[in-house]
């Protein structure tokens, strides 16, 4: 036995004009206390332990040199390793050169096959694969309105 859309219809008002007439929740009497220690502990704490956006500028700009001192310092003894590991590099440098050279080849077959396609072939092509999405779409609208009448 399942009840009437009228039946749903009316519960569904009842509950909505049941839970408007509640009163308002109040908050518990120790979460305002939390809440304003919480600040206080926050304002209190030194520059240095607050996100980058609240430090003093000077601080800033010396980070961000600091920082790019220490790039340039990881960059130039890549520099200096670099030369002990050259027994590997050119192995590693023919690989991706190969495996490029394969990319590359790749490419231009496809570039060819795409010129030689009719741009007929290419319209009906999106026609299909447009018709076939909106097919899809309908067949999802229609499943849905039959699963929601179900209910």
């Amino acid at each position: 036995m399942t009840p009437s859309p009228d039946h749903d219809d009316k519960l569904e008002q009842f509950v909505q004009r049941a839970v408007r007439d509640l009163p308002p929740r109040r908050a518990p009497r120790s979460l305002e206390a939390r809440v304003r220690a919480e600040i206080e502990r926050r304002a209190g704490r030194p520059w240095w332990a607050r996100s980058f956006a609240h430090w003093p500028a000077a601080a800033r700009a010396g980070f961000v040199l600091l920082s790019l001192a220490f790039v340039g310092l990881f960059v130039v003894s890549g520099m200096w390793i670099t030369p002990g590991l050259g027994g590997w590099l050119p192995a590693a440098a023919g690989w991706i050169e190969s495996g490029l050279t394969v990319l590359r080849a790749l490419g231009s077959c496809l570039d060819i096959v795409e010129r030689n396609i009719p741009p007929l072939w290419r319209y009906g092509g999106l026609a299909v694969v447009a018709a076939l999405y909106f097919t899809l779409f309908g067949l999802g609208a229609a499943a849905y309105r039959v699963l929601q009448n179900q209910r």
